[in-house]
């Protein structure tokens, strides 16, 4: 049996090699041109090469030295290019941002590497950006290429993110075989969905600005999930709270759980918001429920973008 190598471009931190990680496959090689991203891809994936810079900047030949492996030998390759020209986010999305374009990248390694799997992903917004043009233009990239591809909206919730997410999943085989979708793990007839206290009550509550690094949990694990963060973590790393001005702070006193801008005081909302439409902004300086998920985690984590 072949054995189940990974290679990961536009990995970022690292989250989708982790993923393959812990589905017992082994990453081979990760690939960005963010420096934080390197360092810290580097700290958790300790056994995978990480080529740094601009994947334009690299040959697939570049991707199988680092491997050790020959063409044909890759069982997967797996990415996802930056998804902020296809966002709905993202006012001046489109085709004609050079980001939109990194796809044609991810084809280029695929044509030098011929892995037997590919794994591609992206936000939803891919499918009606440029009229899906970039959907269309991966799909028949790789069917050139002898590919049997398909795609699927995943919502992350379904599989035990305590966070509302949909991703665009992209799934293709060079030799025919049948693609099978993973079946949802949690929801209703399945297991409870993931809340955000499930995620982190068991972390030490922090004063506005403050930060806990290397703080013991103040409690034991409630339950699974972070039993399965922790675990054999007995401090709290990277535990920290954005330092909000006197004004926002004021503005939060006024937030209910599940709540949102339109509970502010019409005198402490922003300038602009006062010519808002109460239809407008839904999540603006929001405030999550405990016993819900998450919304989208975006680039820009904020009060003036979310319900962070």
């Amino acid at each position: 049996m072949q054995e189940r190598n990974v290679i990961d471009l536009f990995c970022g931190a690292g989250g989708l090699s982790e993923g393959l990680r812990q589905a017992g496959f082994k990453v081979l090689v990760g690939n960005d041109f963010d420096v934080a991203a390197c360092k810290t891809y580097s700290a958790t994936h300790p056994s995978a090469q990480f080529l740094d810079g601009p994947i334009q900047n690299l040959s697939a030949e570049d991707f199988l030295n680092a491997a050790r492996i020959s063409v044909g030998d890759l069982f997967c390759l797996a990415g996802g290019p930056p998804c902020q020209a296809f966002s709905v986010y993202n006012h001046q999305r489109g085709l004609h941002d050079a980001r939109s374009q990194l796809f044609h990248e991810y084809l280029r390694i695929v044509e030098g590497l011929r892995p037997r799997w590919i794994v591609l992903e992206n936000v939803t917004g891919i499918l009606s950006a440029g009229n899906g043009d970039a959907v269309s233009e991966i799909l028949k990239g790789l069917r050139d290429l002898g590919y049997s591809v398909s795609y699927k909206v995943l919502k992350a919730e379904e599989y035990g993110v305590p966070q509302e997410r949909r991703r665009v999943v992209f799934l293709g085989n060079s030799f025919g075989a049948p693609i099978h979708w993973p079946m949802q793990t949690h929801g209703v007839g399945r297991a409870p969905f993931v809340t955000i206290s499930d995620a982190i009550s068991d972390l030490p509550s922090l004063e506005n600005g403050a930060s806990a690094d290397l703080k013991s949990y103040p409690r034991a694990p409630s339950c699974s999930y972070q039993i399965n963060l922790r675990g054999d973590a007995t401090h709290v790393k990277n535990h920290a709270a954005p330092k909000l001005s006197h004004l926002n702070m004021q503005r939060m006193n006024h937030i209910p759980q599940g709540g949102s801008w339109r509970d502010i005081p019409f005198d402490l909302l922003p300038e602009g918001m006062k010519r808002a439409k109460r239809s407008d902004h839904t999540k603006r300086y929001g405030r999550m429920s405990w016993h819900k998920q998450s919304c989208t985690i975006l680039t820009k984590c904020d009060v003036h973008w979310g319900a962070y």
